[in-house]
């Protein structure tokens, strides 16, 4: 007789409740909508709750926000702006898409954050911006990323897609640049079914992030430049106003699971977070040692098949070596992230038997594929 496997855990769990369905009813029943007044509601709540009042532009995904808010920004062809290679693709593509080019650089190993570093070696006089990924959830360093920008005279945007709720010594992230863009995808800390929130630094960010969303015009037929359809509609957002009322307390949980992780693991090298750094652990994520790298699929093979618990690896591939860039770097820590990290449950639903069953199993794998 085969033991059963365990009821599986899975590596994300969306939580859609009855008070969503409720608002997406509210909606319907309405029979507005496309973008309107649950939009600029969520706008409003969204910037109060989370970007300590900045402005908030939203949009349809969180690649149409980096993407408006590069163009707003005004980068074009012949711009260069420094991204991490450690990331989803996302944040290279909305760079390409301007016409600039994305220049990648190192992050450093424990955060899995930008490195100030290899950022300033890569400055050149075409170097228009640097844009961070606080990625994980763990704030990128915005001070010294800051005062490279100011040395060189670039601007500093964010990619806070996983980052809600994230702050760097007290300060909400997307509010250090001149616009920090939110995912609200399905797997984020909070989702609006599908979008982006873009927070800008100032009115005319704002009203450059408005008019290319909606065919370049704020007045209908009144088309002022060439944009897009890139609109948050209201059922989206009547979803999002919901879940960010339970963002914050989903939040702690996800901190109080990962403390628990972190007391227990072994083997692996546990998140680390900055002093000064608030991570609000979308993705729990840990590290085999080099010489185990070779045995992360088997790892994850028998985490998922044997004991039920589901895993992520972000990000296989550096971003510069994708066949959508190929940029040849020298990026050592990149290349070991991307070679030892996986991502273990940390969502709100897990129980506290989720969580020993997760620290049994990965102290079990792992010490057996090191013995």
């Amino acid at each position: 007789m085969t033991q059963a496997t365990p009821d599986f855990i899975p590596p994300a769990k969306p939580i859609i409740g009855d008070e969503e369905r409720a608002a997406v009813d509210r909606v319907l029943q309405s029979g507005m909508v496309a973008q309107g007044p649950e939009v600029a509601a969520f706008e409003t709540e969204f910037a109060d709750v989370l970007v300590a009042g900045r402005p908030c532009v939203a949009v349809n995904s969180g690649t149409s926000g980096l993407h408006l808010g590069l163009l707003a920004a005004g980068i074009g062809p012949g711009d260069e702006v420094i991204v991490p290679a450690f990331t989803f693709a996302a944040t290279g593509n909305a760079v390409s898409l301007t016409g600039a080019t994305p220049v990648f650089a190192d992050i450093d190993l424990d955060t899995y954050c930008l490195e100030p570093a290899s950022v300033e070696a890569l400055v050149t006089d075409r170097t228009k911006a640097i844009m961070p990924v606080h990625l994980y959830g763990h704030p990128a360093p915005m001070d010294e990323l800051g005062r490279i920008a100011e040395a060189h005279g670039l601007m500093v945007f964010e990619d806070a897609a996983q980052a809600h709720g994230a702050a760097w010594n007290g300060r909400p992230v997307g509010t250090f640049g001149t616009f920090g863009m939110f995912s609200l995808y399905p797997t984020k800390n909070m989702t609006s079914g599908e979008g982006g929130m873009v927070s800008v630094d100032s009115e005319a960010m704002g009203r450059g992030v408005r008019l290319l969303r909606n065919q370049g015009m704020e007045r209908q037929y009144e088309n002022e430049v060439v944009g897009f359809n890139n609109r948050m509609t209201d059922l989206h957002a009547a979803i999002g106003r919901v879940q960010l009322t339970k963002v914050g307390a989903w939040t702690r949980q996800r901190q109080e699971n990962a403390a628990f992780l972190d007391a227990g693991l072994r083997g692996v090298t546990t998140p680390v977070v900055r002093e000064g750094a608030v991570h609000v652990y979308h993705q729990y994520t840990v590290r085999l040692a080099e010489d185990l790298a070779g045995a992360r699929g088997a790892i994850l093979d028998r985490l998922k098949n044997e004991f039920g618990i589901g895993t992520g690896v972000y990000y296989p591939i550096p971003t510069n070596e994708l066949p959508s860039f190929q940029q040849p770097a020298d990026l050592p820590h990149t290349k070991i992230a991307a070679a030892t990290v996986f991502s273990l449950p940390v969502h709100p639903s897990l129980t506290r038997r989720d969580l020993e069953r997760i620290v049994e199993a990965v102290n079990t794998v792992v010490g057996e594929a090191r013995a």
